[in-house]
């Protein structure tokens, strides 16, 4: 069910819904091999989106605990990110929150390239089973930092990210 302002998109291949505001663009990416993506994105912002990638995984990975637990699996996604160590310095990956609710892991970070607008990015992460294998679903939020329109993206794409069902 959407709520107001939102519309309900619903994969029944995939089985996941998610509300995407109104107005917003629907890209579907290529389907190679086991990776699936599908972005969501206002015109009239290319820096604001809401992505879907859902990506095969092997049988020995069989919950999302396979990864670690919540905070585990944040820090060594944003570590694995950061480049702000290498002179000359490279991206900036800051950790801001990771909690696991409603079986699915939500993580907060920025991400910042020298000379760039910070990004600022929430995602919830779930597994399901296809019948044939598992498979892991990343969905990310993002828009720009302390940008003008930032006040209007940063609510709708935290509300859709956090929409993100399995059905």
């Amino acid at each position: 069910e959407a709520q107001e302002g939102f519309t309900a998109y619903e994969d029944e291949a995939n089985k996941f819904t998610l509300a995407i505001p109104q107005g917003w663009q629907v890209g579907a990416g290529e389907r190679s091999g086991f990776k699936n993506v599908t972005a969501f994105f206002p015109e009239q912002n290319p820096n604001s989106s809401v992505s879907v990638v859902i990506t095969g995984i092997g049988p020995d990975f069989t919950s999302l605990k396979s990864f670690g637990n919540v905070d585990e699996f944040a820090e060594n996604l944003v570590t694995g990110l950061d480049r702000s160590w290498q002179r000359p310095a490279g991206l900036t990956a800051k950790l801001i929150d990771s909690k696991a609710a409603n079986g699915l892991y939500y993580i907060e970070y920025t991400l910042q390239n020298p000379g760039e607008k910070r990004r600022h990015i929430v995602s919830a992460i779930g597994m399901a089973f296809n019948g044939w294998y598992n498979r892991l679903y990343t969905v990310t939020g993002q828009y720009i930092d302390d940008d003008e329109d930032s006040a209007i993206y940063k609510p709708e794409i935290e509300k859709s990210v956090k929409s993100f069902k399995f059905t």
